[in-house]
């Protein structure tokens, strides 16, 4: 089941996507009054057979489908070929493989496929973008054990970790360079985990403009999936609608020489095996 939100006539909806008929099967008046995941969770226990209002995708504009509690959980340098191309050290992807590294980008930062993702000029010029898998949390969980890890799991998703490098690199940690207004796309929509065998193999790939620019399985993360839910549950607790993003392989737009950093008008698509495609446009904030 692939879940999507979406805003039509205003109003904010939440709906079942069949994206082979372009179509998103709703209830217009119950979906429209959700407010944390947990809603989401009760009412689509039946894979939204019950939804019989149809719209066409044509006629909305699509939201991120999530609704964390906290900051998007992000993991950084999982995987071993963009630790090299981003730091060229064999010892920083020994140093990694034994702890991962966490960070988080702030809930305003959070787009839709199709919305714009903004440059914010006046606060940087070298802004990347990272292709990711994204871990949608359905069940509230602390000490999680890795035998149960896939328990918690409700979905998988789209991100797109939009980094704006220099400040990444000016403040000496990451949060300020993650987290510009509009740079966490998420979408199109959450695909529930009994469609996707095998989260820890899929294809990802990103493109800007058409140009194939990374291209990886997600079996090359160093940290799989069970291994990130028991570290980061370890003394917190995780909540339902909470997204973990897994890391972006090599091909971001700094491992180039010279870099290849995002412009205005620029087209970003993040595809991933299962789950579809994530797109947005590039624009100017001045």
């Amino acid at each position: 089941m692939k879940i999507v939100r979406f805003i039509i006539n205003g109003e904010e909806h939440w709906g079942r996507a069949d994206e082979e008929k372009n179509i998103i099967y709703t209830d217009t008046e119950r979906l429209s009054r959700i407010k944390v995941f947990t809603e989401v969770i009760d009412i689509f226990s039946d894979n939204g057979s019950q939804f019989t209002d149809e719209i066409s995708f044509d006629d909305v504009e699509l939201l991120a489908p999530v609704i964390p509690t906290k900051n998007i959980l992000c993991i950084g340098k999982n995987y071993y070929d963009h630790i090299i191309e981003f730091d060229g050290s064999d010892s920083q992807a020994e140093r990694v493989r034994e702890t991962p590294i966490f960070f988080s980008k702030a809930l305003s930062s959070i787009a839709g496929s199709g919305q714009p993702v903004l440059l914010h000029e006046n606060a940087s010029s070298s802004v990347d973008y990272e292709a990711e898998l994204a871990v949608v949390i359905g069940k509230k969980g602390i000490n999680i054990s890795r035998e149960d890890a896939l328990d918690y799991v409700y979905g998988y998703t789209i991100l797109n970790d939009v980094t704006a490098r220099d400040l990444q690199a000016a403040h000496q940690q990451w949060f300020k360079g993650k987290s510009l207004d509009t740079h966490c796309p998420i979408g199109p929509w959450i695909v529930t985990k009994d469609e996707i065998e095998d989260g820890n193999n899929l294809k990802i790939a990103s493109f800007i403009n058409g140009e194939l620019r990374q291209n990886a399985n997600t079996s090359l993360m160093m940290h799989d999936i069970k291994a990130l839910i028991v570290s980061l549950s370890k003394g917190m607790t995780l909540n339902p609608g909470d997204v973990i993003a897994t890391g972006t392989p090599s091909g971001v737009g700094h491992g180039f020489n010279p870099p290849k950093y995002l412009k205005a008008g620029d087209k970003m698509e993040v595809v991933i095996e299962g789950i579809g495609s994530l797109k947005n446009e590039v624009k100017s904030s001045l």
